[in-house]
């Protein structure tokens, strides 16, 4: 090794990013990550302005655009739910057992 490289420690990732910087609750932080960036494609595939996007939602240009931009911190899984629906998505929530001793929280997209 030479002086100008370093050694770089290298963790394998739990598969939840939030989980892995600390966040309280981070599979609901996930599931917030995941809905919202389908509404971010939905708006994107539609070619809706923030604008145009607010009015389906219901929200103002400014929230639109945290959204778009990933900052879904102000709205909860259920407003975002919300929100797909406005968007013309069927939202399903399944309920099923687990051999795990705690369940776990995703999203599919069809």
């Amino acid at each position: 090794m030479n002086k100008t490289s370093r050694r770089i420690r290298v963790e394998q990732g739990s598969g939840n990013v939030f989980r892995d910087l600390g966040f309280p609750h981070p599979e609901r932080e996930q599931l917030k990550a995941d809905l919202t960036l389908q509404i971010y494609r939905l708006i994107r595939q539609r070619g809706l302005t923030q604008a145009e996007a607010g009015k389906i939602l219901g929200i103002r240009q400014p929230h639109v655009s945290a959204l778009v931009r990933g900052r879904s911190g102000a709205f909860s899984v259920e407003r975002l739910m919300q929100f797909l629906t406005a968007l013309g998505q069927d939202v399903q929530v399944t309920v099923r057992s687990t051999r795990k001793r705690q369940g776990e929280l995703s999203v599919v997209v069809r």
